[in-house]
């Protein structure tokens, strides 16, 4: 920001010709600007001005005042809602106007005051409204704060916090815990950025997850200001990968800020010190980035090294399309060094991450006294402040968006275009269909920006043709299957990958990978739900394009790589979460998997799980069945009426269904009724948790048609562990007696996936002992002596194959 900055001569010539430059200078409340900052925004001004966007250097120098006005404003708001309840018209607080529990994050919400403000005011500046997001979710008072002292709101918050007694309301709200009579929170504020945030479009809860998804949000003319954690470049990796995949054919201007307050909750950060601070940076030029510290306690430093970052990165894909330059092309990076909760007292302690005060300014007098002296230097009257916000309410005169309907916030792609594939009557690997359906896919819809998310072996995956049409993105490609312009995002990092698609919510995703490494997913992936079904309950539903989240060379398939790659826990982990925002699957063969996909693609704001096999299955389905099983989660696949008490049969996966249906053929032989069903979608039918739930499960009468309650007895065969389903399912498995449910019970290593059922007595042997169980029968008769002493352990588990 230093560069080409006019000399301290040249200002003070300029103060004493525009007075509002001399005022801006002076500062305001705990506001000050350095020598450095002043010459960067006297630079600023000339810019502006000399590009038409205003009409003069006054008008700058005087939006710059509203900005630190707004700024005060808004650190003095922030901690009155940690720990006042009313009176927010500058009076000093006496002991019954606090709160008897104070609460807050309000070191960090103090650090993104001026940053959130210096955004608001650059976009003022510019008519020109950017995205934002916010890593360190946390700090949500800022935002909250900011945004009801501007007006940029949702309808909910504006109803409720502006008027004559709203702010009153803000302060009570602020870790209130009150409840609605159907248990959700009563007020539209939050611990962390949630759907009432206005602008909102991360929770932030998880560190180090905007981080990996920044720059794959915005689309080429969109401009994204993300504010990132300094304790979050402690979190996951791939944060500094960034310029690795940036493209400008492809990508929005994408501007990282992290906050340097240089502590976590109790104690100090590594980038809390000079030298770590150094080392950091160094580390970002090392990565490609082009790292620019400034004064992060001051928000017309942040609005010039924001306008700095835009115009740097315009000059580098200048360069790159003249040729001087070439992937990678850095990326600048900004670094705001802050003392965490600058502006109140405890500034730069570990008490100013939640209170910083030494007590409860309620009960004691000297808290009290501290918090009357240091909010004092915070106040703004209430004209300055109207005055103020009108400067930076200039959405009408610029015609643009408010900040709450930024793009990112509003996104809706187009519906896209289903392409039609080919059904498979012959044994094929089910990924075969996900690889012609997604290719087909994303060349029948040009405009919307593919990505797929690869920790690795796609080929070994079978998704070949994938590879070959998207290619790896690389800067620097060594074959045919890698590219420039590639759409595969590759690193062995699963919360890399997926947060690249995650990121994308203007365009086509797929994510793959080894079922038991899709665990390390967990996460990024819990927060989008979250998030999403958030904004489904505020009735804001999200609207980005649905995708799936494949889980193949799995559990069942993966014995040459022993047990560490034989786990279920990923889909059993999404099956607790809502189904109306994910869907676990089990296709159980080609065109099962590829009956589904159209549904996957069109759903919005939804994951699907999908637990799929790569190696060649039997072609279990016609169209037909496969269309029926995609639209009901279950069908029934056969039956056979004996002379016996009728047995349901439940299958739970495809290689699970295999059994079944050797079993079945055996009970048949020995003229057994039974009915077999195949759930390929679990959570359709257990029971509904609330209304949203509910309006994805089925119909009681698909129940009773699929599981009728005539028959009592039942045995489960699960991909999954069998205590997971038994839980989930506890409706269709209603008397324990009479049920029995079969599943991965945790054994394992170096076996095929024959060995594999025997291991976790799964096989269509323990199937028929399980029948036997519920039936009251003898199941040595549906077996020989081999067979009835290797199910039991003491024979030759190679005669169950």
């Amino acid at each position: 920001m230093s560069q080409l900055l006019p000399d301290q001569s040249t200002l003070d010539a300029h103060a004493e010709q525009c007075p509002d430059f001399a005022r801006w200078c002076s500062g305001q409340g705990v506001i000050t600007h350095t020598a450095i900052t002043q010459a960067a925004v006297y630079r600023l001004a000339h810019q502006l001005v000399q590009s038409g966007q205003q009409a003069d250097v006054a008008a700058v120098y005087q939006l710059m005042i509203a900005l630190d006005q707004i700024t005060n404003a808004g650190m003095w708001l922030v901690v009155h809602m940690t720990y006042a309840k009313c009176h927010v018209d500058g009076r000093e607080l006496a002991a019954e106007d606090f709160k008897s529990r104070p609460e807050g994050h309000t070191g960090g919400a103090l650090n993104m005051v001026p940053a959130y403000a210096s955004y608001l005011a650059l976009n003022s500046l510019t008519g020109h409204t950017r995205s934002w997001l916010m890593g360190q979710g946390h700090c949500v008072a800022a935002i909250d704060a900011l945004n009801v002292l501007v007006g940029n709101l949702h309808p909910e918050q504006a109803q409720r916090y502006t008027g004559g007694s709203g702010l009153d309301q803000l302060l009570k709200d602020f870790y209130s815990y009150a409840q609605l009579p159907d248990g959700r929170p009563a007020s539209p504020l939050g611990s962390h950025v949630n759907p009432y945030t206005a602008g909102g479009i991360i929770e932030g809860g998880y560190l180090g997850f905007a981080e990996l998804q920044y720059a794959h949000m915005p689309l080429p003319g969109e401009t994204l200001v993300a504010f990132l954690s300094d304790g979050a470049a402690e979190e996951q990796r791939g944060s500094d990968w960034i310029p690795r995949w940036w493209r400008a054919e492809d990508c929005g201007t994408a501007l990282p800020v992290m906050i340097a307050n240089g502590r976590r909750i109790e104690q100090r950060t590594e980038l809390g010190t000079s030298k770590g601070l150094d080392g950091f940076a160094a580390h970002l030029k090392a990565c490609g980035f082009d790292p620019i510290r400034f004064d992060g306690r001051d928000p017309a430093a942040f609005v010039c090294t924001l306008l700095e970052m835009e115009r740097r990165l315009e000059h580098r894909v200048a360069e790159y399309r003249s040729g001087i330059l070439h992937y990678p092309l850095p990326i600048p990076y900004a670094i705001a060094e802050t003392t965490k909760g600058f502006g109140f007292y405890g500034a730069g302690q570990n008490a100013a991450h939640n209170l910083p005060l030494p007590g409860n300014p309620r009960h004691d007098a000297s808290s009290r006294e501290l918090f009357n002296q240091h909010a004092t230097q915070l106040w703004i009257d209430p004209q300055s402040l109207s005055h103020a916000r009108a400067q930076l309410h200039n959405h009408a005169q610029t015609a643009r968006p408010l900040e709450r309907d930024h793009a990112l916030a509003t996104r809706n792609p187009p519906h896209p275009v289903i392409p039609l594939v080919e059904w498979s009557n012959q044994a094929r690997s089910p990924m075969q269909a996900v690889d012609r359906f997604f290719v087909a896919l994303v060349e029948a819809n040009p405009d919307l920006r593919a990505r797929v998310g690869n920790p690795d072996e796609l080929a070994s995956n079978r998704l070949g043709g994938v590879l070959e049409a998207l290619q790896h993105r690389v800067c620097e490609p060594e074959s045919a299957l890698e590219a420039v312009d590639g759409r595969i995002i590759t690193a062995l990092n699963e919360e890399a990958v997926v947060s690249a698609c995650l990121g994308n919510k203007g365009g086509l995703n797929l994510v793959a990978s080894y079922e038991a490494f899709c665990v390390k997913m967990l996460g990024a992936i819990r927060q989008e739900l979250i998030f999403a079904r958030h904004q489904r309950t505020v009735g804001r539903p999200a609207k980005w394009l649905g995708f799936p989240v494949i889980a193949t060379s799995h559990t069942w398939e993966n014995g040459k790589n022993e047990q560490s790659h034989q786990d279920t826990t990923f889909c059993e982990a999404l099956l607790g979460e809502m189904h109306d925002g994910v869907r676990v699957l089990f296709p159980a063969d080609y065109n099962s998997t590829l009956a589904l996909l159209p549904s996957v693609y069109q759903t919005r704001g939804q994951i699907s799980c999908m637990v799929i096999a790569k190696r060649d299955c039997p072609a279990r389905m016609d169209p037909a069945q496969a269309r029926l099983l995609a639209a009901q989660g279950a069908i029934t696949l056969a039956e056979h009426r004996g002379a016996t008490e009728p047995l349901l049969l439940i299958a739970n996966g495809g290689y699970q269904l295999g059994e079944m249906l050797r079993a079945s053929q055996r009970l048949t032989a020995h003229n057994q009724s039974w009915r077999l069903v195949y759930l390929q979608e679990p959570g359709r039918f257990s029971v509904p948790r609330d209304s949203l739930e509910g309006q994805c499960a089925a119909p009681a009468e698909l129940h009773e048609q699929l599981f009728p309650a005539a028959l009592k007895q039942r045995v489960l065969l699960s991909h999954m562990r069998p205590e997971i389903l038994r839980g989930h399912l506890h409706n269709l498995l209603p008397s324990a007696p009479h049920s029995r449910v079969l599943g991965y019970i945790n054994q394992g290593g170096t076996l095929d996936e024959a060995g594999m059922l025997f291991a976790n007595r799964c096989s269509w042997a323990h199937v028929l002992v399980a029948a036997a169980d519920v039936l009251g029968a003898n199941a040595q008769v549906w077996m020989d002596e081999h067979e009835w002493s290797a199910v039991n352990g003491q024979g030759n588990p190679a005669l169950l194959r």
